[in-house]
């Protein structure tokens, strides 16, 4: 697997995977559709936002999407193709935008996690501080929001 960067021209590969990955967690198609925009890359946020990609023989099978907010980084998607899930992706994708933490001198990621998500970034070290709620059909929904601290080392 190598992981680089995506380009602007991959925007329908990435928006696939996201909703693939979305819809892998059984949620109704109504709330997918509610999450249409959220889930379409389009090349500009490409362009705009660091993105990248974790290829396998040639295939598009995950990426991630940061943004900087002053010293802290933003983990702002993070998917992986239902098909290629526990095979480690998303751990080496995780993995890349620590080192990407590391070479940009942030010390912090916050995540705001889908909860069907927050298990594998609590995994990775990262730990829950608070909840955004976001209304859907008419209902709130917690969405995790948990902060990784790098922790200082050599280099």
């Amino acid at each position: 697997m190598t992981i680089v960067r995506a380009k602007p021209d991959d925007a329908a590969v990435l928006t696939d995977i996201a909703f693939a990955a979305k819809r892998h967690w059984g949620y109704p198609e109504r709330w997918i559709e509610q999450w249409r925009d959220i889930l379409t890359f389009r090349p500009e946020f490409i362009a705009k936002h660091e993105t990248c990609k974790a290829i396998i023989d040639g295939r598009t099978v995950g990426f991630y999407a940061l943004d900087r907010r002053d010293d802290r980084l933003h983990l702002l998607h993070l998917w992986v193709l239902p098909g290629a899930m526990g095979q480690g992706i998303g751990r080496s994708l995780f993995a890349h935008v620590l080192e990407r933490m590391r070479e940009l001198g942030c010390r912090e990621l916050e995540i705001e996690s889908d909860p069907n998500a927050e298990g594998f970034y609590c995994r990775m070290g990262a730990r829950r501080i608070g909840a955004s709620i976001k209304q859907l059909d008419g209902q709130p929904r917690q969405l995790p929001i948990l902060i990784y601290e790098l922790k200082p080392g050599p280099g």
